[in-house]
């Protein structure tokens, strides 16, 4: 299956011309010219590695990376013509992994996404050779075994795994789970964390990972 890259660039010229050149590439490449559409549509579909312009309609490259990186390491590119704000962008605070600046050769920015591609593959998250995490396809395997996450519930386990025998309340983990503002209840956190238990519980029958505890939340805990 070929890598997915998704593109999000408002100028549509700019966008279609890198379009091209990435699906010359092989990879399989779709486009966005809005910052508000892409939470939702990662969401749907995923993507190996992110195009994300600065400066978009609907919501800027910054609040857009922010957003992400909440929930997924998806590698973020992000495109800028302010040389002021590269520091920012490749701060801790944002976590962007590279930058290219405007005006720039479509040959150099295909470079760059090879380069994050190949080193998104060797990154991996394991633990004792059990759990694994596949931000790109949103899929949690145990000893091999694919565990048929919906993506939400791979978002909740993913904000768990991330720190083991943290507690975490309802409320936090009801905002990793759904950044678009909808009402949700407590009970919904404790129905997806029923799923996942029962989901793995089929491919590790002996043992519990994600823990309650009483009157704060949940753990992870392998």
């Amino acid at each position: 299956m070929a890598e997915r890259v998704l593109i999000v660039e408002d100028e549509e010229k700019l966008a279609g011309l890198l379009h091209d050149y990435l699906v010359k590439e092989g990879y399989d490449v779709s486009v966005l010219h809005r910052g508000d559409e892409v939470e939702g549509w990662m969401h749907q579909h995923g993507a190996d590695v992110v195009l994300l312009d600065l400066m978009l309609p609907g919501k800027n490259g910054l609040e857009v990376c922010k957003a992400l990186r909440a929930y997924t390491d998806v590698p973020i590119i992000m495109v800028t013509a302010r040389v002021e704000e590269i520091d920012r962008l490749l701060g801790l605070e944002l976590g962007a992994d590279d930058y290219v600046c405007k005006p720039y050769s479509p040959r150099e920015v295909v470079a760059r996404v090879k380069a994050l591609l190949r080193r998104a593959k060797s990154r991996g998250v394991s633990q004792e050779a059990g759990l694994m995490l596949d931000d790109a396809g949103y899929k949690a395997a145990i000893s091999g075994r694919d565990l048929g996450l919906t993506v939400v519930e791979y978002q909740l386990l993913k904000v768990l795994f991330a720190h083991p025998g943290r507690i975490y309340t309802r409320e936090q983990l009801m905002d990793s789970m759904y950044r678009d503002e909808r009402v949700v209840t407590d009970r919904t956190v404790d129905s997806h964390i029923k799923k996942i238990r029962k989901k793995v519980s089929l491919a590790l029958p002996d043992r519990e990972i994600i823990h309650s505890v009483y009157g704060l939340g949940y753990k992870y805990e392998w």
